[in-house]
């Protein structure tokens, strides 16, 4: 998790549900949904959010992705960042370039599997965090998930050979969805030889309320997480304690 998006990608989910239905769903509303699984996609979730309300028809998926992008981005996708007036600009990071430094010191590979637009997650990782041509399997790249396609793709990029063999190491994805938990059981599913881990961690906007955090690290856990960590910049003790001396290579989400 890179980014607190509860005041930008959430805060877009609830308002493009109001848009149409003049009901603004709560963030535990949007955290129940998201503990299902299925709904990694806001676009998918905003729609099914209005469905459950009983919305009649409803929208147009393309119509409620411009709304969406109207709150999110307010500007052209595609366009000059510095032009956007959305709610992208309300993104605490919650890592610094340093920790990307220090796993490079500890030999671990590293990319990002992200359920974000493609302009919105290289404007993180490389205008905010610096990061030179990260390696990114974005939006539109790779099915949704859970599905482990881009997880699959982007290990076997990083760790040079096929995955499953003598030579290929650890894998280990950090996200703070079930979604994310549920990739990482999906490629144990196809890839049963090789190591997997699944990290997780409770996003900031739960931070603040023990039984809230307690019940969605329960949750974490019950859908496949080897390990709940405190924040993403705890990630490397948590892989070295995990994996010792092993070699690791360790994609991350977008944090959504």
């Amino acid at each position: 998790m890179i980014r607190d998006v509860a005041a930008s990608y959430r805060r877009a989910l609830a308002e493009t549900v109001r848009h149409y239905s003049g009901w603004l769903p709560d963030a535990a509303t949007v955290d129940g949904l998201k503990a299902e699984g299925r709904w990694n996609n806001d676009w998918d979730a905003s729609l099914e959010l209005l469905r459950r309300h009983g919305q009649d028809p409803l929208p147009d998926r393309d119509s409620l992705i411009g709304v969406f992008s109207g709150f999110y981005f307010g500007g052209d996708p595609l366009g000059d960042p510095l032009q956007w007036t959305g709610f992208i600009g309300h993104e605490p990071l919650l890592v610094e370039p340093v920790l990307f430094e220090q796993l490079d010191r500890a030999d671990v590979a590293w990319g990002f599997v992200s359920g974000a637009e493609p302009p919105s997650a290289r404007y993180v990782l490389e205008e905010r965090l610096g990061l030179a041509d990260p390696p990114l399997v974005a939006m539109g790249d790779a099915p949704d998930k859970p599905d482990p396609t881009g997880l699959l793709r982007l290990a076997r990029q990083l760790a040079g050979t096929e995955l499953g063999t003598g030579s290929s190491p650890p894998v280990a994805y950090l996200g703070d969805t079930v979604a994310d938990v549920l990739t990482v059981v999906g490629a144990r599913q196809v890839q049963p030889q090789q190591t997997f881990l699944a990290l997780a961690v409770a996003p900031p906007h739960l931070h603040g309320s023990s039984l809230a955090r307690r019940r969605y690290e329960d949750s974490l856990r019950k859908s496949g997480a080897d390990a709940v960590i405190s924040s993403t910049g705890s990630v490397l003790e948590s892989l070295e304690r995990l994996l010792a001396p092993s070699r690791l290579i360790a994609p991350s989400p977008r944090g959504s």
